[in-house]
């Protein structure tokens, strides 16, 4: 009687054996994996069987690669509070994570019409629009776009180029205190863009929180989005 072959990828198998063993706490959050070489003498497979398998643990989001140092297993999703004050670095040393931001890009550019509405400014004044990609132990997981009112904050722009933080370029220009006053949320998919950039796969499930945030006198300052890995991170609205 002969024996039909199996259906199921190879590397598929590898990532379901490694996935049951991290489910079990075979290899627990922050534990580097065995090597690929190791891995490969296992399993009885080539390293690009096993770099297979790897990527789609890491697509799942159990798993994160750092370059010269291995694969390690990602810890638990980050429970992380949307709350009126907005400040990214705090809330992740209050969950016990190391924070870190990379600025992708700024620019100045004329208001769209939504942009004047949102801001208050006049059609065709002056915005700063960031772009940045937010770490959590060093795996990315947020990826925003915030536009500000340059016309009426001048010198954001290269305050943001320049601060460790948007709290830190508001307070340059003025802003001592600001506030989230509306948040709206939307379930979404990563773009090929979005998933390089979150070291995901396209089409992996997102969350959209699209905020407004203003002064202490009700002005706008910021006009938000930032598209958050929900594999990685979980939201809480936080009312106080």
């Amino acid at each position: 009687m002969t024996v039909p072959a199996s259906k199921t990828p190879v590397w598929r198998s590898i990532a379901d054996s490694l996935k049951r063993e991290i489910g079990d706490r075979h290899y627990v959050e922050g534990e580097k994996l065995p090597t690929e070489a190791r891995l490969a003498e296992r399993f009885g497979v080539n390293r690009h069987t096993v770099r297979h398998a790897l990527k789609a643990l890491a697509e799942d989001g159990l798993v994160y690669s750092r370059r010269g140092a291995g694969v390690f297993v990602l810890a638990r999703p980050l429970d992380y509070p949307l709350s009126r004050r907005v400040r990214f670095h705090q809330n992740l040393m209050d969950a016990g994570r190391l924070p870190g931001k990379t600025m992708l890009s700024v620019e100045r550019r004329a208001a769209s019409d939504d942009d004047a509405r949102r801001l208050r400014l006049e059609p065709g004044q002056l915005v700063a629009v960031s772009h940045s990609l937010s770490f959590a132990d060093e795996t990315p997981v947020a990826l925003a776009e915030s536009r500000f009112p340059e016309a009426r904050l001048p010198g954001l722009a290269d305050a943001l180029r320049e601060a460790s933080s948007i709290t830190e370029a508001l307070g340059s220009v003025g802003i001592e205190d600001y506030t989230r006053r509306t948040t709206r949320l939307t379930a979404t998919t990563a773009t090929t863009a979005q998933a390089l950039h979150l070291q995901t796969r396209e089409g992996a499930p997102l969350l959209l929180a699209e905020s407004l945030s203003g002064d202490g006198d009700g002005m706008p300052v910021e006009h938000g989005q930032t598209w958050f890995a929900s594999e990685r991170i979980t939201l809480t609205l936080n009312h106080a």
